[in-house]
């Protein structure tokens, strides 16, 4: 297939996990990606597994403007697809959450791509798809994940009001609602508690396993392609049946 064939998508968090896996399958249909990232060995890597069919950038996404976000699409022309999936987790109990702990991951985990819509929207072709990364964090109702949670859960917020803003432009926005997904994204924990709190998630999942990055990337892609043209302000869960949603 060769869904995205002259078509551009840009993936903030897209050097690793289910963003790079989203990249690779989009250039192999034939689109062009904008990736972004943080860690330079991720950002280098991607840069020649691609060559010139990316434009691999290391940006902030907590930053507080985006305008650097909007200065490379409008050298590089309109956007088909945007896929908003850079994010950090965190873990603890409620007494430990601080007020720098707390503005740190809602700068990440919403303010970014809240200001990044709001900047990129200008720069959305007509009938471009807009995806965002939630979490069945958001509904698992975990004691450690709390604030995590609820940077996930002000996702899913945003987007159906977004659907129904950018509706009229011919642009869609859906969540993508990933549950224990195999990457590096909980590599903050020591590795006897992520095992721990991974093993504890999947021994609630219906087909216990982890899902892999390629897999979630998969329903993503559903949603950023035309697959999808009568899909808007909805969720999808690649969770494995844990939050039955």
């Amino acid at each position: 297939m060769a869904r995205f064939d002259g078509k551009r998508v840009l993936i903030t968090g897209g050097t690793s996990g289910m963003g790079l896996a989203g990249a690779r399958r989009i250039v192999s249909e034939g689109g062009e990606v904008i990736l972004t990232g943080l860690h330079e060995e991720r950002l280098q890597a991607a840069r020649e597994e691609f060559g010139d069919r990316a434009i691999v950038v290391k940006i902030d996404s907590s930053a507080p403007v985006a305008t650097a976000l909007d200065d490379i699409v409008r050298s590089t022309g309109n956007l088909n697809g945007l896929w908003l999936n850079a994010a950090f987790a965190t873990l603890g109990a409620l007494e430990d959450i601080g007020a720098s702990q707390f503005d740190k991951i809602m700068a990440a985990n919403v303010r970014g791509p809240m200001l990044q819509l709001a900047v990129l929207s200008p720069n959305l072709a007509p009938g471009a798809s807009v995806v965002l990364t939630s979490s069945s964090s958001a509904y698992e109702g975990a004691a450690v994940t709390s604030l995590y949670a609820a940077t996930k859960g002000a996702i899913i917020a945003m987007a159906r009001s977004w659907a129904t803003a950018m509706a009229p432009r011919g642009i869609r926005v859906n969540v993508l609602v990933p549950g224990p997904i195999e990457t590096n994204f909980r590599s903050f924990l020591p590795d006897e508690a992520r095992r721990g709190f991974e093993d504890f998630v999947i021994n609630n999942v219906p087909m216990r396993r982890a899902g892999t990055a390629e897999e979630a990337a998969a329903v993503a892609l559903f949603l950023l392609s035309d697959d999808s043209s009568y899909v808007t302000g909805s969720q999808y869960a690649v969770d494995g049946g844990l939050i039955g949603y």
